[in-house]
């Protein structure tokens, strides 16, 4: 849609398609058709962290899921490991904390399949700028069949580790305060393991697609949406990546150490949300740096980025191979995440095939208990990047507090200055096509963003009812 004001052209792509939610982008132009302004805007609101309050602490990791249906597990055990603190759990059994890894790296198979084969892939296979008929999840299937069956294959087998770990494959309850509430069966594992040779090659065939792609059109891609930024990220305490626990890392563009080891109970000391009057999602950076430069990235590119070695075999000579395209240097390349994307996905069913073989998945200590404490924060590293769940929690077991800082938040600056530099590069001079403004959202989807998930508001929301003539005079206004 083109609009006129001002003697400025006003662009909306409205919705943003091919992500998680719901989200447009504005465009503005002066008279010589140059961009003068881009803005992603998160244009719908869910207010999580304030209706659970009052709830009990044990429902909040059933609850908390119910922001999305994409990446509930995310938030089933981010919340779960939150609540793990509250009641002074300190260790969980070996059982219950490799049935919840089992669970978390399920979720991240699964979504990690799901975005490149059915969000991303028509980019990649078509181009930018094709045809918006077969640009999509049923032009894949047409042309590229074996690639769609790939794609849906890969998704369930992830699906079905998270209902044999979970309960269920969307909104489990598998995760309580202090471990879980079922361990594996042998029948259970003996399934997965049929399967599991085949999802492994599929990985790597997968992987293949995105280094193959990078590399091959690095000189297009590079200067695409790409800019020098910080990077976030859990990371273990020898500095491999673990994708369920471990201390808070951040580094600058150079790859030097902003901070590291950070116990993440204390993350209030380092990091900060700046509140925008044009978006509902806010803008986090890191406390040391300010508002204006300390911004970062979070999700597969930050953590490939971070982390000094990845623990699975074949992850990590891929981690090696694509680090080497900048000489062991942070690798500042938006389109790059495709390619670290497909890194995590081996090495999650790497991960997998490990847990898998392990006995401790069939014991039966499944709960510890602790002293209890009242607070408590826990992060994750989410498919899209780190996810941070804290809450208070008062004597009569209810919440008090919830502040939930989710991956796609942490990257809403980098993805509002990867659509201003896309849209001033394509768009500034041009006619606009439909093609030119796919570019836009190519950016954005390489994020993998999840928008619903992402929005929450500080300050007032009122509700506004306003009484007005047949004319448009207003008669009435009333505020709560």
């Amino acid at each position: 849609m083109v609009t006129t004001t001002n003697n400025m052209n006003r662009v909306v792509i409205e919705p943003v398609t091919r992500v998680e939610g719901h989200g447009k982008v504005t465009i503005l132009l002066d008279e010589q058709k140059q961009v003068q302004q881009a803005r992603l805007h998160i244009v719908e609101f869910r207010g999580f962290e304030r209706f659970i309050q009052g709830r009990p602490y044990w429902e909040v990791p059933v609850l908390v899921q119910r922001l999305c249906g994409i990446c509930p597990v995310s938030h089933h055990l981010a919340a779960a490991k939150a609540m793990d603190y509250v009641t002074g759990t300190e260790k969980l059994t070996p059982t219950a904390e490799k049935m919840r890894r089992l669970m978390h790296y399920g979720q991240m198979f699964q979504s990690h399949a799901l975005h490149f084969f059915h969000l991303v892939s028509p980019d990649l296979l078509f181009g930018f700028d094709a045809d918006p008929a077969i640009r999509n999840v049923i032009g894949v299937a047409a042309k590229f069949p074996d690639l769609a069956v790939q794609g849906v294959m890969m998704r369930k087998y992830g699906q079905e580790v998270i209902k044999a770990t979970a309960g269920k494959k969307i909104h489990g309850t598998g995760a309580i305060p202090g471990g879980i509430n079922k361990n594996l069966s042998i029948e259970e594992r003996d399934s997965f393991l049929k399967d599991l040779d085949q999802m492994i090659e599929w990985s790597r065939s997968a992987l293949k697609i995105a280094k193959d792609y990078t590399v091959e059109h690095l000189e297009k891609l590079a200067p695409f949406g790409s800019f020098d930024s910080n990077h976030l990220c859990l990371i273990r305490e020898d500095g491999a990546m673990d994708l369920y626990h471990g201390n808070l890392r951040a580094i600058d563009a150079e790859g030097n150490k902003i901070f590291d080891q950070v116990n993440y109970q204390k993350y209030l000391d380092y990091i900060v949300e700046e509140v925008r009057n044009w978006s509902y999602m806010k803008f986090p950076f890191i406390k040391s740096i300010g508002a204006e430069d300390g911004w970062y990235r979070v999700g597969p590119l930050a953590r490939v980025n971070a982390c000094d070695s990845i623990d699975t075999p074949e992850a990590e000579a891929a981690r090696k191979e694509f680090m080497d395209v900048t000489k062991g240097k942070p690798n500042n390349v938006t389109m790059a995440y495709h390619w670290t994307r497909m890194i995590e996905l081996l090495h999650s069913i790497e991960k997998i095939k490990d847990l898998l073989n392990d006995s401790d998945l069939q014991g039966t200590d499944l709960v510890v208990k602790g002293e209890w404490r009242g607070e408590g924060v826990g992060l994750i590293e989410a498919p899209r990047g780190t996810l941070f769940h804290h809450y208070q929690v008062n004597k009569d077991d209810q919440v008090t507090m919830a502040n939930l800082i989710v991956s796609t938040t942490h990257n809403n600056e980098p993805m509002n200055r990867a659509v201003e530099k896309v849209a001033k590069d394509h768009l500034s001079g041009v006619e606009i096509t439909e093609g030119l403004l796919n570019h836009v959202e190519v950016a954005i989807r390489a994020y993998d963003p999840c928008l619903s998930c992402a929005t929450h508001a500080m300050g007032k929301m009122p509700l506004t009812v306003k009484l007005v003539d047949h004319e448009g005079n207003l008669l009435d206004e009333k505020s709560k």
